[in-house]
């Protein structure tokens, strides 16, 4: 089996120099890359996490009411609705079908499905503090499961699903948001990022 040297890569998996060589562009100690080997629980876990916190560089340091801004038209994406968005996705998918937690959806109702994008008149520090909360609900109730085949039900069709299938639900909404995210941040700022 082949190695790379050491020398090409950092605890943080970013290659030595490579913030100098791109002006603007967001790293993270508390962002490291997923294991390339772990058990099936621990990858899928990280490749979650690392988009989370992915969603947290994007929204770090914009100034004032800049993340509600709809900059890239005549798309109507913001980083505060993305991030209302992702805490309304945690709490459907993990809280309500897959624990069965008693709680309302957050940023929807029948008569204003959109409420997530559209109705931005709040705080942002306050969205991101319920995304927060939703995130660690979310971590909690995945690390009390006994196994990757415990199920939930979808409310729509009453169907089981595994929390396996839930986590790379949640693995692909974040990877798409994500991209949406960098662009957004990318045009607030120039700041780039892997």
């Amino acid at each position: 089996m082949s190695r790379r040297p050491d020398k090409l890569s950092d605890p943080t998996g970013m290659v030595p120099g490579m913030t100098d060589q791109f002006p603007g562009k967001l790293s993270s100690p508390q962002r490291p890359d997923p294991p390339p080997l772990a058990d099936e629980a621990t990858m899928l876990v990280a490749y979650l996490e690392f988009h989370r916190e992915t969603l947290a560089l994007k929204c770090a340091g914009v100034p004032g009411r800049t993340h509600s801004e709809k900059v890239l038209a005549p798309s109507g994406l913001s980083l505060h609705g993305l991030v209302r968005h992702l805490a309304g996705v945690e709490r459907w998918w993990l809280h309500q079908q897959f624990a069965g937690d008693d709680v309302p959806m957050l940023h929807y109702s029948e008569d204003d499905p959109n409420q997530d994008f559209d109705s931005l008149d709040g705080d942002f520090d306050e969205a991101l503090a319920v995304w927060q909360a939703q995130v660690e609900r979310s971590r909690e109730i995945v690390a009390a499961a006994s196994s990757l085949d415990d199920t939930g039900t979808r409310f729509v069709d009453g169907a089981e699903f595994s929390l396996r299938w839930v986590l790379l639900r949640l693995i692909a909404e974040y990877a798409r948001h994500d991209g949406h995210a960098d662009l957004l941040r990318e045009h607030i700022d120039g700041s780039v990022g892997w």
